[in-house]
């Protein structure tokens, strides 16, 4: 988080691989989030399902966003997920908007989804009862051995036109370019920019997947004349 902050971030995310928190796991990360706003950084965490009483408990912490994504469409969500319902993330999703919390929520595009797949993720995002605060864009991660090693590559205009729909349909909220970043060339990721993605997720590693270097980063930036949003800090 230092490091971060020194870099120029506004936000920390913490992320771990949960399908939900045990109470312990949430006492500790609680403790965390207060470290975390000690140094002046929002906070973030990605954490799987939460109850409304977990959900509170990290407010109180004071935590500021919480992420929790969608995925994809209804329809194809059976195709890649059966951990967890479609109404299991939406509870979820709620829970932490009655906490207080600002929600991040997105998907991840590459799956072998349909484009009526995209545009069905963004309906949903779209139709919440508010917008969320921030909208990641994933870009699917293809991993050997696994079920999606194999599935086609998205083109990237493709992708483009999903980053410029969301920026159209929710235009008050940041729309990241998250995960797969590292498999994007430079000129794929300054469409994504000019399109309407207004935020990177920055550092060098998402959970499990590598993320371009920060020194790339901001070499893209300033080629771009693209400037880093300016700390205004916050309240500890």
């Amino acid at each position: 988080a230092e490091a971060a902050r020194a870099a120029g971030a506004t936000r920390f995310c913490m992320g771990a691989a949960y399908r939900s928190p045990k109470q312990k796991d949430v006492v500790a990360i609680a403790a965390m989030i207060r470290e975390v706003r000690s140094l002046g950084l929002e906070t973030c965490a990605t954490l799987g399902m939460l109850t409304a009483a977990q959900a509170l408990e990290l407010k109180h912490a004071g935590l500021d966003y919480y992420n929790h994504n969608l995925d994809t469409s209804p329809e194809f969500y059976g195709e890649v997920i059966t951990t967890r319902t479609y109404q299991d993330r939406l509870d979820t999703l709620a829970a932490v908007r009655a906490a207080g919390l600002n929600v991040c929520c997105g998907g991840i595009i590459g799956m072998g989804e349909s484009a009526a797949d995209r545009a069905g993720l963004l309906a949903q995002l779209a139709n919440l009862p508010e917008h969320p605060e921030s909208v990641p864009i994933n870009q699917l991660v293809r991993v050997p051995g696994t079920p999606l090693a194999d599935a086609a590559p998205v083109d990237p205009l493709d992708f483009v036109r999903t980053i410029a729909v969301a920026r159209l349909i929710m235009p008050r909220a940041y729309v990241r370019l998250s995960a797969g970043r590292e498999a994007m060339s430079d000129e794929m990721q300054a469409l994504c920019l000019l399109a309407g993605a207004n935020s990177i997720f920055y550092g060098d590693q998402l959970l499990t997947t590598g993320n371009p270097a920060a020194e790339r980063d901001r070499a893209l930036l300033a080629r771009l004349g693209v400037e880093a949003e300016t700390p205004v800090g916050v309240a500890h």
